[in-house]
């Protein structure tokens, strides 16, 4: 089955054993891999591809994989390598064309900032719908130097998978991340306990400060309570 390789064989290098038409066949596959696979890195969400954009981290694969097999592999010929390297980054320009030129195509292509923090309050909607548990994201608020929910006034997961925190000019009682709760756990209080000390516990799925007398959190009827602290100077 083995076939010795003749060295510098321009019609096998150049156009391999297929007719020149199966370049057109090139074209299509080229085309319907790229959105193929542009659509489940997409569904993955920016998170795992860190600070490249989508297009990117997409051109990084293709290209690699084009150019890899065209210079090890004697049986991929040349041209047809050169073929899908030049659709990729032909796709890649209209892409970033599309970004320039329209918001929808960049909403489409790159997606959305995400809102996962709110004066000092998890949005466990948005979190999840890029795929992100609470863990994570209070790992990520870590790694940014925060200690406690109450000093966060914002915090925006970007569409890159980076994260963007504003912090609160004067702090508020919020939970404490820090910590990190897989250690040492959050206590839990019965919020019946406090006879009437409504301000001092918040959610322990969404870090909501408790209100009244409630038993049940008003945003996500989550049921465990944990105490609210304030952060101390040294995390500001």
């Amino acid at each position: 089955m083995d076939q010795t390789v003749i060295p510098f064989e321009w019609a096998r290098m150049l156009l391999g054993e297929a007719p020149p038409s199966f370049l057109f066949e090139i074209l299509f596959r080229t085309v319907v891999i790229y959105i193929y696979t542009f659509s489940l890195i997409r569904w993955i969400g920016g998170r795992s591809i860190s600070q490249l954009s989508l297009v990117e981290f997409l051109l990084v694969i293709a290209l690699g994989s084009a150019v890899g097999d065209s210079l090890f592999y004697p049986d991929v010929p040349l041209l047809h390598a050169m073929l899908v390297i030049t659709i990729i980054v032909l796709i890649n320009k209209g892409l970033d064309f599309l970004i320039l030129r329209s918001d929808s195509a960049q909403k489409a292509i790159d997606g959305k900032p995400d809102w996962i923090v709110q004066d000092g309050r998890l949005n466990t909607d948005q979190s999840s719908d890029r795929g992100m548990g609470k863990a994570e994201v209070l790992a990520m608020l870590r790694l940014e130097g925060i200690r406690n929910l109450g000093e966060v006034e914002n915090a925006f997961l970007e569409a890159s998978g980076s994260l963007s925190v504003f912090r609160a000019s004067l702090p508020i009682a919020g939970m404490p991340i820090v910590p990190p709760h897989e250690i040492c756990p959050l206590p839990r209080v019965d919020p019946a306990s406090l006879n009437g000390n409504s301000g001092s516990l918040c959610c322990m799925d969404c870090a909501l400060l408790r209100s009244g007398s409630e038993l049940s959190c008003r945003n996500c009827d989550g049921e465990d309570w944990t105490p609210a602290t304030i952060a101390d100077a040294k995390s500001s």
